[in-house]
């Protein structure tokens, strides 16, 4: 190849205002010329900083292919032109020696201009800086990568895979390997969908892929729903469409396993031997009675469901009802309180009811749980009766019978939410220890050397604070406490009988 013979300052002249760079070479190899463009690309000022000949350019510069492996001596783009090649978009990485911190990224092909004779006159190096392209795909792979959502980019020409990251190879279980280069039709992750031929159609087209929910196929023959949507990116200066996943498959999970609950409590509620009723907690309108409170109360459902226990008249003790109302408000749970029922006939039912608050189709709700005790209350208030009136006078039994029938009196009655010992006063506390010793108030006068008035207002004061209205009833308080009256005032008259 002979040395250039014509004047190329015309040729300077067109190309020294190019964006790309030029390098021109002679046929010795060495470095004739380059424009601006390509010692900014070189990071060099002057046409002798990138070296006067090929050799010297080649000890200046550290040129790396994409994969980051070494161009080899001789593979150098400036030698292999040189050596007649030509080469079209070759990509490197170029770092000046001594200064790694320095690097660009060229894209360079090959010119060769010749005479009339078809004889080489000039050998050109035409470089482009792809420098900011690539750092920002650099910066575009970083974050695909690091993405925890499931990813995946299918190039529009041929609906291949070209990247793929590790949420989605998660998600899936596909290894790397299955993906790259894999086809749409042969991991369709548009099965199933709703909108599945309008998604096929933007992918055609290269179009944003409204979100829609498909069945994403995996590598162990199953599928899993997720929801997929896709966007228009370009990868290498191709056309390509990013697909992102949202896994709906813990989502289905938790709906099944919450249909399978509901499907339990309802029938078990509707089921139940007992009295069930559920009400809104704002309001308390009935949502739903189960047959047992039906057949407790007589009420069909269109009578109830709709309409506040108020409205129906449903608790007898309005009171009662309020304090029930608010405590299950302010605390979300209210256990066995003895409350009454009016039934649609007017009947009167005893029940024990407990309730607890409930989320039910996310609405906040009360369910209360009713037991029917009428008839045992009959039974116990009978056997109280009795026990009462054999216990009216305690002087004539003995002490180990009154307790055992106070015992049998308490077992057969709920404990009262009366004072305790620690609320009487010590006077109190005397007269009670003498009252179950049987003393009148007279006697109890006399012991204490109080007048009867006195002795009438400490009696008073002392059934209004334990809840009761007789001396029977005191005295069979204070035996359930262990209250004896041996721990009173000694009596002047003590029991009589055995």
């Amino acid at each position: 190849m002979k040395q250039p013979s014509r004047d190329y300052r015309q040729l300077q002249q067109i190309i020294v205002g190019l964006t790309d760079g030029v390098i021109l070479v002679g046929a010795d190899q060495k470095i004739l010329w380059a424009n601006d463009a390509a010692l900014v690309m070189h990071g060099v000022r002057a046409i002798k900083e990138l070296g006067a000949t090929v050799s010297q350019y080649r000890k200046r510069f550290r040129l790396r292919y994409r994969n980051n492996r070494p161009v080899e001596r001789g593979r150098y783009p400036i030698e292999r032109v040189v050596s007649g090649e030509s080469f079209s978009d070759v990509t490197v990485e170029v770092t000046r020696a001594g200064d790694p911190e320095q690097s660009w990224v060229h894209s360079i092909r090959s010119l060769v201009i010749t005479d009339d004779s078809e004889v080489p006159d000039y050998l050109v190096l035409i470089i482009k800086d792809e420098t900011e392209r690539f750092r920002a795909e650099e910066r575009f792979e970083s974050a695909f990568n690091a993405n925890p959502a499931p990813a995946i980019i299918c190039r529009v020409s041929d609906q291949c895979y070209v990247r793929v990251n590790p949420g989605f190879l998660e998600m899936t279980g596909y290894a790397h390997k299955d993906v790259l280069g894999a086809s749409f039709a042969h991991i369709d992750i548009l099965s199933d969908a709703e909108k599945r031929d309008l998604g096929i159609e933007r992918l055609r087209e290269g179009r944003t892929i409204p979100q829609m929910e498909a069945r994403l196929p995996l590598p162990n023959g199953g599928a899993k729903w997720v929801i997929v949507a896709g966007e228009p990116i370009e990868i290498g200066e191709e056309n390509c469409i990013l697909f992102t996943f949202a896994d709906l498959d813990p989502r289905v999970k938790a709906e099944s396993a919450l249909r399978q609950s509901e499907e339990r409590f309802a029938k078990s509620f509707r089921l139940s031997p007992v009295p069930m009723a559920i009400f809104a907690l704002s309001g308390f309108k009935c949502i739903e009675v189960n047959e047992t409170f039906k057949a407790m109360t007589n009420y069909a459902d269109e009578e109830i469901v709709g309409r506040s226990p108020t409205d129906l008249r449903l608790w007898v003790d309005k009171a009662a009802q309020h304090h029930f109302e608010r405590t299950i408000k302010e605390t979300g749970s209210v256990p066995n309180v003895d409350l009454q029922v009016r039934a649609k006939d007017d009947v009167l039912v005893d029940c024990l009811v407990s309730a607890e608050t409930v989320t039910i189709n996310d609405e906040s709700c009360v369910l209360c749980v009713m037991q029917n005790i009428t008839e045992r209350k009959r039974s116990e208030t009978e056997l109280i009766t009795a026990i009462e009136a054999v216990m009216a006078d305690t002087s004539w039994f003995s002490r180990t019978i009154v307790e055992k029938l106070a015992a049998l009196r308490q077992s057969s009655q709920p404990r009262s939410l009366s004072a305790d010992l620690g609320d009487l006063t010590s006077r109190e506390r005397e007269v009670l220890g003498l009252i179950c010793q049987g003393q009148s108030d007279s006697e109890m006068s006399a012991t204490l050397k109080l007048s009867g008035n006195t002795i009438r207002n400490h009696v008073s004061s002392l059934y209004r604070k334990i809840g009761v209205k007789r001396r029977a009833a005191a005295v069979i308080w204070a035996r359930e406490r262990g209250i004896t009256g041996m721990d009173a005032i000694s009596p002047k008259k003590p029991l009589r009988g055995r």
